[in-house]
């Protein structure tokens, strides 16, 4: 490859794992620039190769949440255990369901958070202490097994579904809700690439070197984010959301 295109990946994937580690979305930042770069590259490869360089970033920002934010591990069990064994059954009926009868559906999903947030001010601002009861953990198995299902089969905004679930559920704040989507994403991109990489869609010269700058990028945005707290991450979460609307409905409705 020439030093251009190693250095504009390497660009592309600090910036995504930044904004990934903060409110989720990488995928946004990355799969293009993938795309962009080898248009001859299968879109199960360009998934995979994101995968290999998505799941050092957020293995990352997991851990530097864990370490900073107070967190209860009875409730990042569960999270992590469906949402690993949903993403497993996702990505196994992906050829079952088609992407254009979710597309309409997660459309009208994000515009739904986007208002709700940003109608309710105080929406992720406030944590409550949370008391690990089993209504809880029972809500937090639903939450993490529909959206771990959901990113087996489609993926785009999984961590803003995530944060948005915890967020409204668990009466968690932004800052709390980012920590906890780490640990759901990380375990949905290990089950995507159980899958991806044995049959062959993951260049892994690529995504390993993309990898590095993904994990270094996490860093900066998980410290940019315990820094500037909740309300700072509310501004992050809503633009995403935008841009996240905008992507979807250009591919509904321009090219098909």
């Amino acid at each position: 490859m020439e030093i251009e295109v190693i250095l504009s990946l390497i660009f592309f994937a600090f910036c995504a794992g930044a904004i990934d580690a903060a409110v989720g979305g990488g995928g946004l930042i990355q799969i293009p620039a993938l795309m962009s770069t080898f248009p001859q590259m299968s879109p199960a490869t360009v998934i995979g190769t994101n995968k290999l360089s998505s799941v050092f970033g957020t293995a990352s920002a997991a851990y530097t949440f864990v370490r900073k934010v107070k967190l209860q591990w009875k409730l990042l069990a569960v999270i992590a255990v469906c949402a690993l064994i949903s993403s497993f059954l996702g990505a196994a009926c992906l050829s079952l369901i088609p992407q254009s009868v979710l597309r309409p559906f997660v459309f009208v999903m994000l515009i739904v958070i986007a208002i709700y947030t940003l109608v309710k001010k105080n929406f992720g601002q406030v944590h409550v202490a949370l008391s690990i009861t089993p209504r809880v953990l029972m809500l937090a198995a639903i939450g993490s097994l529909l959206i771990g299902f959901y990113d087996g089969i489609f993926g785009p905004g999984t961590g803003s579904f995530f944060i948005f679930f915890f967020i409204r559920f668990l009466n968690v704040d932004f800052l709390h809700a980012s920590a906890l989507s780490k640990i759901g994403n990380f375990m949905t991109n290990i089950a995507a690439l159980s899958f991806l990489a044995p049959t062959g869609h993951v260049i892994f010269q690529i995504g390993l070197m993309m990898a590095v700058a993904n994990v270094i990028g996490s860093i900066v945005g998980v410290r940019v984010a315990l820094k500037y707290g909740s309300g700072f991450v509310r501004i992050i979460f809503l633009i995403l959301v935008s841009i996240l609307i905008c992507r979807i409905g250009y591919q509904m409705f321009v090219t098909g």
